[in-house]
């Protein structure tokens, strides 16, 4: 909480800050231009003098120098926006923000790194300049001649620190892939990237407070204008925006106080800083339910409804031997992490954090009890666990049973105990369901995914079917639902009684995608939420039969619609740039976005399914894994398809994020070509592609189904692009941002490609047979003795 002693000495803070520069007030229009520095003694205000931007230190941690927006007329003085919060600058350097004449936006210091705010991928000699609007938002922008932004370059709102200000957006930008989310600080005296953000859930129309990963709180949906579990008396204040396009998903708020601050706090409290709680994140714990907390799943034994942890105040002392008493002087933990730590170790009965900024742990363990006794002098506050609820449950147990009257048990007993059969009967079934796939998915799991147990869970939103309702939806898999069949099984369309239209992979129990590439499905893509991933609803095991079931495709998979010669005139140009763009946008998203950094592995045409409007989604992650390094991975299990594995994945079973850009590259000539890599030609498509690059007739690559709508610089930049991702050596292939940066800018020159891995066709693939461990490759995800062509 903000107390009136902080907000008098944050006031005090504030005032000598503007009161010693004002006349600094020197940029002419209140602009920073082209050549012009920004220093400490320079303060840039907002046309009404609202919010000013300045190098100075911040209330609490005096020792560094940040550049911050502040509210001119907020008593509180805390920083609605700091620029280089993970990058303090020590107060003795000289300290410059500047535009130079590139477009480039940065901050430097002596003996400092630079930092860099923004910098155009071109230099631009446009009219531009950095503006300070009244909103607090700081933005470099493109001038017109009457002075207004023609284009933003780059907006402070678009990359919040801990604080929400009206106008600021919460949510996703589709179109340029930009997130925003506030994250809080790390503690009260480090302003740094905290472990608690704020996000907007599109999906479930609601504000979420999540702690890596795990949603702690959550603002439940709108109803009337207003959010079920934020308080009323709150609300009236506020009109809220949300946005729900194919632009973007998003959420921002208006205020009637021009002060309003929605500050995220390093505890995950959420609070307008002049008007009170918004959430109390810091309560939301193990079992807890009440004003939007989220129960806590993987609960330990030991721990119950109605157990908490009380604060008490005094003095402690060790009643009995040092054993009681554990220490851990770690600075970046957290009282969240002492908490969380204490409440799932069943011999902890109290926690304290260790140092005066709550950081490092004190942990008090079960021969341990407060005495308040003066000890070493310290006054400490410690949180004891106790069942006070469950007294109070017993209670109420006691007086529901003393009211009840005998009458009324035989009146409605026999009606009672059939309906409670019934119910008991159907609880039963869908219990005993939800155990399998419960101790199923806690099974053995693969050695990528232990590593991340912790991290890695199923997710909530997963639903579990029951066979008889996928019998239903397929009218008993029925031929007329097959979509299709691929070396896992047959999928067909499904219909749910909701009208819900399903997909339904059947896995076929000898195809070879087992138990633990199951699993790997479930558990990894119910993690990943993007646009051009396909999303998992659920799955269904009944017996030996496995199931997933995913969003329906209406135009299926790209190989269906690209070879197909009466298909194919469906996809002009346009829609396959659109589609070369959505893969690669999917592909970012896994190799550098996404939560858990995912390789995919088997990426080919058949696992690109087309939606109504034929935007793409990545699908199948059977094979994928988790990648938390840089180097290469090793494998002695080699999966995927022949025609799309790159040279060191086949050869030697070394993978990598450029394993995937190889597929993506033989992809992408695939789509420009209308023809299938195939490696029963004397030379690959890839060979082809070379040949004909070589010789100056790439567009001779292109499918002529597309000679009337193809535009040719994008079509030889994609044939470009799509030789440099299919080199030889993983080390040439560029990075899938790149690859982005190359077709969707207007980059000049590339690097020149060199010939292209599997130039030839089987004969190579002949003359490394013997390398080989042939028990371990793969075709179409399955594991067989040899490598054949799709």
């Amino acid at each position: 909480m903000f107390h009136m002693n902080d907000a008098k000495i944050a006031m005090i803070v504030t005032l000598s800050w503007l009161c010693l520069h004002t006349n600094s007030y020197a940029l002419v229009n209140n602009n920073l231009r082209p050549g012009e520095t920004f220093d400490r003694s320079t303060t840039l205000c907002s046309p009404m003098h609202r919010f000013c931007l300045k190098f100075g230190p911040l209330q609490f941690d005096p020792t560094h120098t940040y550049l911050v927006i502040r509210n001119t007329h907020t008593p509180t003085g805390y920083a609605d926006w700091i620029a280089n919060r993970n990058d303090p600058i020590d107060n003795d350097s000289g300290v410059l923000l500047t535009l130079n004449h590139s477009g480039a936006l940065t901050i430097t210091s002596q003996g400092g790194n630079l930092i860099t705010l923004y910098s155009p991928l071109l230099p631009t000699k446009r009219n531009v300049a950095v503006t300070l609007l009244d909103s607090g938002n700081l933005v470099l922008g493109e001038y017109d001649a009457s002075g207004s932004i023609k284009h933003v370059m780059w907006q402070s709102f678009d990359h919040p620190s801990d604080v929400l200000l009206p106008g600021m957006k919460l949510g996703v930008n589709h179109k340029t892939n930009q997130s925003w989310s506030v994250v809080s600080s790390f503690s009260t005296n480090n302003p740094s990237s905290g472990s608690f953000a704020v996000e907007w859930e599109p999906r479930k129309g609601e504000l979420v407070i999540k702690r890596g990963g795990k949603v702690y709180w959550t603002s439940g949906v709108m109803r009337e204008k207003e959010f079920e579990n934020v308080p009323r008396h709150m609300q009236v204040m506020y009109e809220y925006k949300i946005v729900s396009n194919k632009d973007e998903e998003s959420f921002s708020y208006a205020s009637q106080n021009d002060h309003s601050q929605w500050v995220l706090f390093s505890n995950g409290n959420l609070q307008d800083i002049e008007n009170g709680d918004i959430a109390q994140t810091q309560n939301c714990y193990g079992y807890k339910t009440k004003e939007g907390c989220e129960i806590w799943e993987d609960q330990p034994m030991c721990r119950h409804f109605g157990d908490v942890f009380e604060v008490q105040s005094g003095y402690f002392e060790l009643t009995q031997d040092n054993d009681s008493l554990a220490e851990d002087m770690n600075i970046t933990l957290t009282e969240i992490d002492c908490k969380d730590f204490c409440w799932n170790n069943c011999s902890c009965v109290g926690f304290t954090t260790y140092f005066p900024n709550q950081t490092g742990c004190k942990y008090y363990y079960g021969g341990w009890v407060p005495t308040y006794v003066k000890y070493a002098g310290l006054s400490v506050n410690i949180l004891v666990k106790t069942n006070r609820d469950q007294k109070d449950m017993k209670k109420w147990i006691i007086t529901g049973v003393a009211v009840g009257t005998t009458s009324l048990i035989i009146s409605l007993g026999i009606l009672y105990v059939r309906m409670r059969r019934r119910k008991a009967a159907r609880q039963e079934k869908r219990s005993k369901m939800e155990n399998d796939m419960l101790s199923f998915m806690m099974s053995e799991r693969s050695d990528n995914l232990a590593e991340h147990q912790n991290e890695v869970k199923p997710g909530n939103a997963l639903r579990i079917f029951s066979y008889a309702s996928i019998m239903t939806a397929t009218n008993g898999f029925s031929e007329e639902n097959k979509l299709g069949e691929g070396g896992f099984g047959p999928v067909y369309k499904g219909l749910l009684t909701q009208r819900e239209e399903i997909a339904i992979k059947r896995l076929s129990k000898g195809s070879g995608q087992g138990d633990i590439e199951f699993k790997n499905e479930l558990t990894l893509i119910s993690e990943l939420q993007h646009m051009n991933l396909v999303q998992l609803l659920g799955c269904c095991i009944h017996g030996d039969e496995r199931m997933l079931i995913y969003e329906y495709m209406p135009n299926r998979s790209l190989d269906y619609i690209l070879f197909d010669s009466t298909q194919s005139e469906k996809l002009d140009w346009r829609k396959r740039f659109n589609i070369i763009d959505g893969i690669a946008q999917g592909l970012l998203y896994l190799h550098k976005y996404s939560r858990l950094r995912i390789v995919h592995r088997d990426l080919k045409v058949s696992n690109i399914l087309l939606d109504a409007n034929m935007n793409p989604k990545i699908s199948d992650f059977g094979m994928a894994r988790i990648f938390t390094q840089d180097s290469d991975i090793n494998t002695k299990r080699i999966v995927g398809t022949y025609g799309y594995m790159s040279p060191e994945y086949a050869m030697e079973g070394v993978f990598s994020f450029k394993s995937d850009v190889y597929a993506f590259g033989v992809l992408l000539l695939e789509i420009i070509s209308g023809r299938r890599n195939n490696a029963e030609w004397p030379l690959t498509l890839l060979g082809h592609a070379w040949e004909l690059w070589k010789q100056g007739h790439a567009l001779d690559l292109l499918d002529p189904t597309l000679r009337e709508s193809f535009v040719e610089d994008e079509v030889l930049k994609c044939i470009h692009v799509g030789l440099l991702c299919v080199e030889e050596c993983a080390a040439d292939r560029p990075s899938i941002s790149e690859i982005l940066l190359m077709l969707t800018s207007d980059i000049a020159s590339f690097p020149l490609p060199k010939r292209p891995a599997f130039y030839r066709g089987r004969k190579l693939v002949e003359e490394y047979s013997s390398s080989i461990d042939k028990e371990s490759l793969s075709v179409n995800g399955l594991t067989v003795t040899s490598i054949g062509g799709r």
